[in-house]
């Protein structure tokens, strides 16, 4: 793998350093050796991402080791690159680095800095960008032909832990010898190495379904026995009004399986000023239901603000009250969740 460092300058403790978070737990395109934060506390990551890699923190890019690449490890409300950030990104283009970035903003048509890219022989990636029009797929209905299992892993929230249980099942029923395949639809699982994927929020309305139902038909061709996709955003959210319905549209499953966390009072929308409450669960999983067809599987718990204690009462308050497995993926493991979908196969 390509060697690469992150930067999350001024966000590497905070959730919009979400990319920096899901690299250190799953990145298998670029070995991470590092984290640039001149504002971090701490010398490493240890116990910043639980179940991530720890790895340095080092305060500039003149302060990390030699590498090849620069990934922007942030995804802020607006996708725009943080101003702190800049001189950061200079550095490294000033240093030989290549610029990897997921960001809406995209810099290679920023004037400076594609002049100091072309001035160092390096480039700058933006890999959030759409196909262009000419090559852009409406929907199709491809779906009607595939037989095997698509499980979108849906949440109640942004930035909740959708994209992390996707991994977890796919990693999980690979082990019991089963030809899953993850489909990305965001920026952070395509840098992770996902098997399939587009950048779901990048793409025209008019196209957003028919891309992605084409990238999943595409690892059912390739001989996927079930494939995984990641969630965005959620139904239910204001803010995020295509994501959840363009990947249900896309995939027509017949289960899903949900996130959510139970200790979250507010929607993380970056902005704390809106108090978005937290969505009652049960009407997240109406919502899925009336809107798709699909049947919730499974609730996947992020247990943030909660007590072991917590965590297992609310694990058998749902168990108890939807009829349905509910256990958390990070402290449990992903066993019981590919249990789920063996003896769906099975059927």
């Amino acid at each position: 793998m390509k060697k690469a460092i992150v930067l999350a300058e001024g966000y590497l403790a905070r959730r919009a350093a979400k990319t920096t978070h899901g690299l250190l737990r799953v990145s298998r395109r670029y070995d991470i050796i590092g984290v640039i934060d001149s504002t971090f506390p701490k010398k490493t990551t240890e116990g910043l991402v639980e179940g991530g890699k720890t790895v340095p923190v080092y305060p500039s890019v003149e302060d990390s080791p030699d590498t090849e690449y620069l990934i922007i490890g942030v995804a802020p409300a607006g996708g725009r690159l943080p101003d702190n950030m800049r001189e950061q990104v200079k550095s490294a283009l000033k240093s030989g680095l290549n610029i990897i970035s997921g960001l809406h903003e995209f810099l290679s048509e920023d004037g400076d800095l594609r002049e100091m890219a072309e001035k160092n022989g390096v480039r700058i990636y933006d890999i959030r960008k759409s196909p262009p029009l000419n090559e852009l797929k409406s929907f199709s209905n491809l779906m009607k032909g595939v037989d095997v299992p698509r499980i979108p892993v849906l949440g109640t929230d942004s930035s909740i832990g959708k994209r992390t249980t996707a991994w977890y099942l796919r990693d999980a029923l690979v082990e019991e010898g089963i030809k899953a395949v993850m489909v990305a639809t965001g920026q952070t699982g395509i840098l992770q190495g996902a098997d399939y994927g587009i950048p779901l929020d990048a793409i025209q309305g008019d196209y957003m379904v028919g891309m992605l139902e084409s990238e999943i038909y595409h690892a059912y061709r390739d001989g996927a026995e079930v494939i995984v996709i990641e969630g965005q955003g959620a139904l239910s959210h204001p803010a995020y009004v295509c994501g959840s319905r363009a990947i249900l549209s896309a995939s027509q499953p017949e289960f899903v399986f949900l996130q959510h966390a139970p200790g979250r009072k507010e929607r993380g929308y970056h902005r704390e000023e809106l108090h978005l409450p937290m969505p009652d669960i049960s009407r997240e999983i109406s919502l899925i239901k009336d809107f798709s067809g699909a049947d919730v599987a499974a609730i996947t718990i992020n247990h943030e603000g909660l007590t072991e204690v917590e965590v297992e009462a609310v694990r058998k308050e749902y168990g108890s009250d939807f009829g349905i497995p509910a256990f958390d993926p990070l402290r449990d493991g992903m066993e019981e969740g590919a249990e789920i979908v063996k003896k769906r196969l099975e059927k």
